[in-house]
């Protein structure tokens, strides 16, 4: 994984993580990150282009549209195995499972998000060793991501950050593993009700 991709995980996962700081302190953190990371004048406009469209908004109306785009549709859901198995119990082993990952290359989790957020998922792979785990579980964001992206509107300003993702550093899923992501999951009984429920 070269500089850009690093980079473009790390600007992806404080955007799409819950807006709980000042969103010009944050676009001025990741503006300031970026100018010292990236060499290429081009890549660093493509990067500027993922949180160009959120200068406009003020700190309530970015939250939200955060909670508009991805707390209520189970389809933009940003946690992993929740794609990957919906309501299943199986969910709860695949939990343990992907928190082994994490702590077999190193790492601690810090917070109360689950082990399957894709914002702290992002963060994790720009400093996991290359294996062949961390190769499946690139994999698995990657169809998950696709599928989000899939499920966006275009006009929406979160489109771009899942585009980048997917030009830069995931490849593209074949239509087979977007048919298996679905077939995995398990419907919860109310599909508009928000999943899981992390914000009020």
């Amino acid at each position: 994984m070269n500089n850009e991709h690093r980079t473009i995980l790390l600007v992806a996962s404080r955007l799409l993580d819950y807006p709980d700081v000042g969103l010009k302190e944050l676009l001025e953190e990741v503006e300031e990150f970026v100018q010292h990371t990236i060499a290429s004048s081009t890549v660093k406009e493509e990067i500027r282009m993922m949180y160009r469209p959120f200068v406009t908004f003020s700190d309530i109306q970015l939250k939200e549209l955060y909670v508009e785009t991805f707390d209520l549709k189970t389809k933009l859901g940003l946690y992993l195995t929740a794609h990957e198995l919906g309501d299943s119990n199986r969910r709860g082993a695949a939990l343990i499972k992907l928190q082994k990952i994490i702590n077999h290359a190193g790492f601690e989790r810090v917070g109360e998000e689950l082990a399957d957020y894709i914002p702290m998922l992002l963060e994790f792979l720009t400093v996991a060793p290359e294996n062949s785990e961390i190769e499946r579980l690139k994999k698995r964001i990657g169809v998950a991501l696709s599928y989000m992206k899939e499920n966006l509107f275009e006009n929406n300003p979160y489109f771009g950050v899942f585009t980048m993702l997917m030009k830069y550093v995931f490849s593209q899923p074949t239509k087979e593993e977007l048919q298996q992501l679905e077939k995995g999951r398990e419907e919860a009984d109310l599909e508009e009700l928000p999943y899981p429920i992390m914000y009020q």
